[in-house]
C-alpha cells in the first residue's frame, strides 16, 4: 500500500527489511525509485498505480533489491548512474549471476517469491548528470563511493525530500565498499559529508530500509559515529547493534561483526604492502 510522506510523494515498504520504493508524480507520469520486492508487492503497487503511466524508473545502487521491475510498470527507461549501470553490467555478464541471487534468496523467508526476468536493465546516465531527466520535481542526483559502486541519494529540492538508497537507516548500520580500491572509510565519511550539506533543507527522509522520518541530522551523526568506531577498533555503541535493536533485527550484529574482521584484514594487507 502506498503512504504519502510529503506533498506528491508516497512511499511503498516492503515486508522484506522495511524497503523502500519511492513514487514521485510528475506531469505525464510517475518515477518509480528502487522498486521492489516481492512478486505479490510489485503487483500491489501496480494496482495502486493504476491509471498513472510509469514514465521512467531509477536504482540508486547496484545492489539486487534496488534493480528489480515488473512487467507491469512497462518499458520505459530504468536510469543509474554510470559506474552502477557499469557495476550490474559486470556482474550480470555472468550467465550464473541470477542464478546465484536465487540461492541466496532460497535461504530466505521471501524464497521463490522475488522475481529476477527484468533484473539490472539499467539505463546508464553520462558521467557527472546532475539530474534526473524526467517532466516532473527536479530530483537532484547526488552521487557518491559508500556502500557501492555508483551509489546516489536523489534530492527532490522543491519537496525537501532526501530518497538515501542504503544510508541513514535507523535499523541498518552503514555497511562499506570492502570490495571498492578506494579507502571505504573516508568514502563513507565524505558522503556523509555530502548529505549533511544539504541536512538544512531535508523535511522527509527516506532511507532504503528502514523507517522514513524528518531525523537526518541524528541519523547522519549515528552513522558518522559508527564509521569513526569501526576505523578506531572500538566497540561501537550503536543502538541498532546492541540489546536495544529492534525485534527482528538482532542479526545486524554479525553483518557488523563480518565487516569489522574484514576491514581488519583489509588493513593488515595494506600494512604488508608498505613494509
Amino acid at each position: 500500500m502506498l503512504t504519502q510522506v510529503a506533498k506528491g510523494v508516497l512511499v511503498h515498504e516492503s515486508e522484506f527489511l522495511q524497503t523502500n520504493t519511492t513514487v514521485v508524480p510528475g506531469r505525464d507520469g510517475v518515477l518509480l525509485i528502487d522498486p521492489g520486492l516481492q512478486e505479490h508487492e510489485l503487483a500491489c503497487l501496480a494496482n495502486d498505480l493504476s491509471g498513472q503511466t510509469v514514465v521512467a524508473g531509477f536504482s540508486t545502487h547496484p545492489d539486487w533489491d534496488h534493480l528489480l521491475w515488473h512487467p507491469r510498470f512497462g518499458t520505459v527507461p530504468r536510469y543509474g548512474t554510470a559506474r552502477c549501470a557499469a557495476a550490474v553490467q559486470k556482474e550480470l555478464s555472468d550467465p550464473g549471476a541470477k542464478a546465484r541471487i536465487a540461492d541466496h534468496l532460497a535461504e530466505t523467508e521471501i524464497a521463490g517469491q522475488v522475481p529476477l526476468d527484468l533484473l539490472g536493465q539499467i539505463t546508464a546516465l553520462p558521467s557527472g548528470t546532475h539530474r534526473i531527466p524526467w517532466d516532473g520535481p527536479a530530483v537532484r542526483i547526488i552521487e557518491h563511493r559508500a556502500h557501492a559502486p555508483g551509489h546516489a541519494a536523489l534530492f527532490i529540492e522543491e519537496l525537501g525530500v532526501l530518497v538515501a538508497g542504503d544510508m541513514l537507516s535507523d535499523v541498518l548500520i552503514p555497511m562499506l565498499d570492502l570490495d571498492a580500491a578506494s579507502d571505504p572509510i573516508d568514502d563513507y565519511l565524505a558522503a556523509l559529508h555530502r548529505l549533511e550539506n544539504i541536512a538544512g533543507d531535508v523535511d522527509v527522509l527516506i532511507p532504503g530500509h528502514g523507517s522514513v522520518g524528518g531525523e537526518i541530522r541524528a541519523r547522519i551523526e549515528q552513522d558518522r559515529g559508527y564509521v569513526l568506531d569501526l576505523r578506531d577498533g572500538r566497540l561501537p555503541s550503536d543502538p541498532r547493534i546492541g540489546p536495544a535493536a529492534k525485534a527482528g533485527w538482532e542479526w545486524v550484529v554479525e553483518v557488523h561483526n563480518g565487516q569489522a574482521q574484514r576491514l581488519a584484514e583489509r588493513n593488515d594487507r595494506g600494512a604488508s604492502y608498505e613494509s
